[in-house]
């Protein structure tokens, strides 16, 4: 009987994994649609309606190609030259791989000046406006001096572009800081590294920021939303509140058998059962950057029970390198981190959308108050730019509201 079962548990193991791998193979780089939105391509806005503000929203654009061929950067400019001067271009931070701006005669300075040099140039020749945000890349992974790191940053674009607008939340506060897009269209920024970040952060008059407790930062947030809960309103962050990739704790079959590979892609050792250890560490415990982590679990559930008070919020991240929409409680989530690089998005679960592909979202907003969400994919073999589009709905409110926040508890 012992051999029995020393035999057999092997067999069945080996089969789940063989099974589980296969199947992942089946849809990585494919898109992942939810059965009500399979027909999204007979959807389109309402004849007649005007478009009022397109808003692109790039994520983790930090390793783009500096020769000219960045498949994204010209997707980018085809969307730039079509949205013309009604128009938002939102960078959703890590700007710069792997470690942000570092000071001049840094190995890596040269490199990431270039790049973002490039990024810059894109804004600078561009009829609308560009706003970058920081992540935590750009904060230095979040370690010892990514306060000055980041400041570095903000400080270069600010004098690049000479608007004041440029790089959002200043002086690396939390925020928010809001910006009238169009009539009936706002836009939010949060700096979400935050609440995640090791070192030095800011907080207080002494760093420029307008409160000294971060439960300020909750009741102004909530308060916001309030306020405008009759118009659409665009949350612009770098961590997702929802995710089917890494950082919300999903992993491939392969990252189970050769976890090596997570230190160098060409590290084919095999570890199974002890290769689960560190996925299994991700999803429960996590690095400070996963959602499974205290302070970022922390820093999700506030802002997570303050948005489900309202009805008319789009909430657009990316740290994710890939394409994924969610939609709770008539609001809407989107990941939007494949600016520069890609990686395993599980599909199903809560999300409508997933896709693993270079590319980035853009919202439309039309003169009758429609939102059209469209997922603009780099290099999807025999398809077309737009690989989904939706209708964002929502439930605007006009009644008066309570102004409490959320305890921690």
């Amino acid at each position: 009987m012992l051999i029995y079962f020393a035999t057999i548990i092997p067999i069945l193991l080996f089969a789940f994994i063989v099974f589980s791998y296969l199947q992942e193979r089946k849809y990585r780089r494919k898109p992942f649609y939810k059965l009500a939105d399979l027909g999204w391509q007979r959807h389109t806005p309402s004849e007649g309606a005007e478009l009022v503000h397109s808003v692109a929203m790039l994520g983790d654009i930090g390793a783009i190609a500096l020769d000219g061929s960045d498949p994204v950067m010209q997707l980018f400019e085809k969307w730039q030259q079509k949205a013309g001067s009604a128009s938002t271009a939102v960078f959703l931070g890590d700007n710069l791989y792997p470690i942000g701006l570092p000071e001049e005669g840094h190995r890596l300075r040269d490199v990431a000046e270039t790049r973002l040099n490039l990024l810059l140039e894109h804004i600078d020749s561009f009829q609308g406006k560009g706003i970058f945000l920081s992540g935590n890349h750009d904060w230095l992974k979040g370690r010892e001096g990514g306060y000055k790191q980041m400041l570095r940053q903000e400080e270069y674009v600010l004098a690049k572009l000479q608007d004041e607008d440029s790089y959002l939340p200043r002086h690396g506060c939390p925020g928010p800081v809001s910006l009238q897009l169009a009539e009936g269209l706002l836009l939010v920024v949060i700096n979400t590294q935050w609440f995640v970040q090791r070192g030095e952060k800011p907080l207080g008059s002494k760093y420029g920021c307008p409160y000294t407790d971060i439960e300020e930062f909750f009741i102004a947030f909530n308060d916001l939303l309030r306020r405008n809960r009759h118009q659409r309103v665009l949350v612009a962050a770098h961590h997702p509140l929802y995710s089917n990739a890494l950082h919300g704790g999903k992993f491939t079959m392969k990252q189970h058998i050769f976890p090596l590979t997570a230190a160098h892609k060409r590290i084919y050792i095999p570890l199974p059962i002890f290769g689960s250890l560190y996925p299994f560490y991700r999803k429960f415990f996590g690095a400070y950057e996963d959602m499974s982590h205290r302070k970022y679990k922390k820093m999700r559930k506030r802002l997570l029970a303050i948005m489900h008070r309202y009805s008319n919020i789009i909430y657009v991240a990316g740290h994710d390198h890939n394409l994924q929409h969610f939609e709770v409680r008539q609001n809407h989530y989107i990941v939007s981190g494949s600016g520069s690089k890609t990686a395993f998005v599980k599909k199903g679960g809560k999300a409508t959308f997933t896709l693993e592909e270079l590319g980035f979202f853009v919202l439309n907003y039309y003169s009758n108050g429609e939102v059209w969400m469209e997922a603009l994919a780099a290099a999807v073999p025999d398809q077309e730019t737009v690989v989904f589009r939706k209708k964002l709905d929502s439930l605007l409110q006009t009644a008066p509201q309570q102004a409490t926040v959320p305890s921690p508890s």
